[in-house]
């Protein structure tokens, strides 16, 4: 696991404002239905000054104008990448992408979300328990 856990905290220093990344973790996350991997997130969002209103319409983030077109670009490319196999990440979403993200940005942009959605593989796929539930459980 420790690989993983590098290229995380290397992309999580790099150029995109961690505020950008939570949106996007949290994004694939509930796509995925990865309970402990919202829970995590959205606290981690909260800590880096995210908003609740943008964190409640993140699921509805086309119809808000609380998202930038910066933010919109990155939150279309997470969801075209979380569901690979039924959009094959369109044109139009990668057009968007490359309006708002430089070339380095995008490829740390992409791995973040290919890693995302590894972790919520693992975390399901292990049955991890996010802490709120735990607690209750407890």
């Amino acid at each position: 696991m420790q690989p993983w856990i590098e290229l995380g905290k290397t992309l999580r220093d790099g150029e995109l404002d961690p505020r950008l990344q939570e949106l996007v973790m949290t994004r694939a996350s509930q796509i995925n239905g990865c309970a402990f991997c919202i829970h995590h997130h959205v606290i981690d969002a909260r800590r880096f000054g995210e908003t609740e209103d943008r964190l409640h319409l993140l699921g509805a983030w086309r119809e808000s104008t609380l998202y930038t077109d910066r933010e919109k670009a990155a939150l279309g490319w997470t969801e075209a990448l979380t569901l690979i196999s039924l959009t094959h990440a369109p044109d139009e979403t990668y057009a968007a992408l490359s309006r708002h993200f430089t070339q380095a940005e995008q490829v740390k942009l992409t791995l973040l979300i290919g890693l995302v959605n590894a972790w919520n593989r693992i975390k399901i796929g292990f049955r991890a328990v996010h802490p709120a539930e735990a607690k209750a459980a407890a």
